[in-house]
């Protein structure tokens, strides 16, 4: 008897228990894309992912950035390719359990595996497929903006509507730090962009166009104190050479300063790993029954990690997850000029 199934995931609320057919844990675009392509192919889909939005690093670091990689769209915003995937897999129903982190693996007595979240969600499914990127990424902090953390002091710039009108001073050289400068320059009052060195990570064509913005950079310098009330209001700069220091208006420091990734709880599930990748073979499945993976979290000969590639690889989980569900069905499912609208 097939376990795939035209009813939607079912929940208990009382117990927080989801049945489904297939559970993606990370919602960035190979997870999104797996989302849809699991829909098309007539399995419900849960999708699990500590951040509390879709779109992963993307949406994260870079929603506003150009991205020109992704094939047939000569370039394309970050914020607008993770919308167009929400919304290619939204015909299917999926089930969205966003800030919750992916915490334990069992399996059940007919060998589904079994995931409970941090929050105490148990999802029941039919086969897993990891998609979790870089794994769990944290920011680093601020050391001296901690206190105003949620009261001006922010990691990633979500709207960048919302810093318009404000003074806004940025902390880091690398990619993330200039791309913030820039999306906020036509916005904001003021941008100030404060970094410990004369050297920049950042692509120097960003640079220059900060520049050329008239975007202040205060190199070897580095912020001192954060002021304010309720919410911020001053930014301490100190020069770390002739430690003078400049008092500036802010209502808004965004600390680029970079992440710390690692695995979390999926490096103690018993998966197979390479260097913090998730070892996988030509189907995508990993050493653990019915647990695939897909994406930049993946490792094998020849690997490439590009947003397309992790496209390609997710179908191939998904395809070879569904007859594992269902031992009738086919691992090609046709392509989607075949099926009725």
């Amino acid at each position: 008897m097939s376990v795939l199934s035209d009813m939607p995931v079912t929940e208990d609320e009382s117990s927080r228990r989801i049945e489904t057919d297939v559970l993606i844990i990370g919602a960035g675009p190979a997870g999104l894309y797996g989302t849809y392509y699991a829909g098309f192919r007539g399995l419900r889909v849960a999708v699990m992912d500590v951040l509390p939005q879709c779109g992963g690093q993307i949406s994260a670091m870079y929603p506003e950035k150009p991205i020109f990689d992704i094939a047939g769209l000569p370039s394309v915003r970050g914020r607008d390719l993770v919308d167009n995937l929400v919304a290619q897999a939204e015909p299917y129903g999926p089930v969205y359990l966003l800030g919750e982190r992916a915490a334990e693996l069992s399996h059940d007595a007919d060998g589904r595996p079994v995931v409970r979240s941090d929050q105490g969600t148990e999802v029941h499914a039919g086969a897993v497929v990891i998609t979790g990127g870089v794994g769990t990424f944290t920011p680093r902090p601020l050391p001296a903006g901690e206190a105003f953390l949620g009261r001006g002091q922010i990691y990633f710039v979500a709207q960048p509507a919302d810093h318009t009108d404000r003074d806004v001073v940025i902390v880091g050289g690398g990619d993330s730090a200039f791309d913030w400068a820039v999306t906020l320059a036509p916005v904001a009052r003021s941008v100030t962009l404060v970094h410990r060195t004369d050297r920049f990570r950042a692509h120097r064509a960003t640079v220059e166009k900060a520049r050329d913005l008239g975007i202040e950079i205060l190199a070897d310098s580095e912020v001192s104190a954060l002021h304010g009330t309720s919410h911020l209001e001053h930014v301490e700069i100190r020069h770390r050479l002739d430690r003078t220091t400049r008092l500036l208006p802010a209502q808004t420091v965004v600390a680029a300063l970079g992440f710390k990734a690692d695995l979390g709880p999926l490096q103690h599930w018993g998966l197979t790993l390479r260097a913090r990748r998730i070892a996988v073979d030509t189907r995508m499945a990993t050493n653990i029954p019915r647990v695939y993976a897909a994406g930049d979290i993946t490792d094998y000969p020849g690997k490439v990690r590009l947003i397309s590639v992790g496209f390609g690889e997710v179908a191939t989980a998904v395809n070879n997850a569904a007859t594992v569900i269902d031992p009738e069905a086919q691992l090609f499912p046709g392509h989607s000029t075949e099926k009725e609208n």
